[in-house]
């Protein structure tokens, strides 16, 4: 089972930045190559929604409309680590921040929740105005 540990959450002023990582273990047998990687965030009282998802080489990258332009993801595979670079960060974006991964070497980009076999524990991104 992928086991999936998100850092770098706190607490921000309106207009200013934060990096995520979300670091990948377990599942020894299993190349990270394999994992298609999602960033989605769900705030007090909303559903969880997708954020930025990248796929297993990193060549191709999605984000939802929301955090277009101001927030980037990109990944290491040699250290089974997803980041999201969050700028530009508003008050609108505080919520819990959760990583997931999709396995299988077919696996692609998708920004369904549900289609994601792993999830982190969360990181809190919380901005003040």
């Amino acid at each position: 089972q992928v086991q999936l540990v998100e850092s770098g959450g706190g607490l921000v002023q309106a207009g200013g930045s934060l990096r995520l990582s979300c670091a990948a273990s377990g599942r020894t047998f299993t190349s990270y190559v394999m994992y298609v990687m999602g960033w989605f965030r769900q705030a007090p009282g909303k559903e969880r929604e997708f954020v930025a998802g990248i796929s297993r080489s990193g060549g191709s990258t999605d984000y939802g409309d929301s955090v277009k332009g101001r927030f980037t993801i990109s990944r290491d595979n040699a250290k089974k680590t997803v980041y999201l670079q969050m700028n530009s960060l508003k008050p609108e974006d505080t919520a819990v921040y959760y990583c997931a991964a999709r396995v299988g070497w077919n696996a692609v980009l998708t920004t369904s929740e549900y289609e994601y076999d792993g999830w982190g524990q969360g990181t809190q991104v919380t901005v003040s105005s």
